[in-house]
């Protein structure tokens, strides 16, 4: 799909991410590898099923991190007439996703789930500071910055480890959804590409659903739109797997004229 701006579809990279985990004392190594059977899916491998249940839960809507909060944007978008209907809101999420958060996002993840492998605090630490930082106004800053937190909390009341532990308690009100998704997934065993991917997916969905409610669509309409960004999301994961945050940015001014906007508007089903 073109987004809203005409991005040039990137190409197809192959990517291969090995992190190992300990589960009561047993060192478990979990590979990503393609999956013959896939254009898109790592394989879990036979051992696999406990990370990817642990992944399935992450992302579920009932994971209580209260994205279903925030329309990043969206609600000012559809109040100013712009996103009307299942075409213009799957070309909305698919500028996010190029040209957003996203595009951000996606190497911030990366990077951090790769520092989290090679037990790189003083990185992890870096990347926590800068994820805080690369926002481009104050509701986006809430919107990444409530739910990583949140994040942290459940997923170590749920999911405890110590060094997950030990890294949220150190950036206690600044850590963002990306940085901490990606920290977790590693040191639990989630290969890196199904992290990622798996966290864009949530992301959209999550755009989608406010979408639904606002414009309003059914909820079949809904779904259409999810569905057709599946190429997007593989190409947004692709960009996040071998994008550097040197070269990392985003690029889409219309979409944070609207989160700002969105401060002031005078009624709001959403935090952002």
């Amino acid at each position: 799909m073109a987004s809203i701006t005409g991005i040039t579809p990137m190409p197809m990279v192959s990517h291969m991410s090995i992190c190992v985990h300990t589960i009561m004392g047993t060192i478990i190594p979990t590979h990503m590898i393609d999956d013959p059977g896939s254009s898109f899916g790592p394989s879990f491998g036979p051992t696999g099923d406990a990370a990817l249940y642990r992944l399935l839960s992450w992302l579920s809507p009932a994971y209580p991190v209260g994205a279903y909060t925030y329309s990043h944007g969206l609600e000012t978008a559809v109040e100013d007439g712009l996103v009307r209907h299942r075409q213009s809101l799957a070309d909305y999420v698919a500028t996010v996703l190029h040209d957003g958060a996203a595009a951000i996002d996606g190497p911030l993840l990366a990077a951090s789930w790769r520092a989290a492998q090679a037990e790189d605090h003083a990185r992890l630490d870096e990347l926590a500071v800068l994820g805080a930082a690369w926002r481009s106004s104050a509701e986006t800053a809430l919107e990444t910055s409530a739910q990583g937190r949140a994040f942290c909390d459940v997923t170590q009341a749920a999911w405890p480890d110590s060094r997950f532990a030990a890294f949220c308690a150190r950036h206690d009100e600044s850590i963002v959804h990306p940085v901490a998704f990606g920290v977790a997934s590693c040191w639990q065993g989630i290969p890196l590409r199904a992290a990622l991917f798996g966290y864009l997916s949530a992301f959209a969905a999550n755009l989608v659903s406010a979408g639904v409610r606002l414009i309003p669509l059914g909820q079949t309409d809904g779904q259409r739109a999810q569905a057709v960004l599946l190429d997007d999301l593989q190409r947004a994961t692709d960009h996040g797997l071998n994008t550097s945050l040197e070269d990392a940015g985003s690029a889409a001014p219309m979409l944070d004229l609207f989160s700002i906007r969105h401060e002031t508007q005078y009624t709001r089903l959403f935090r952002s």
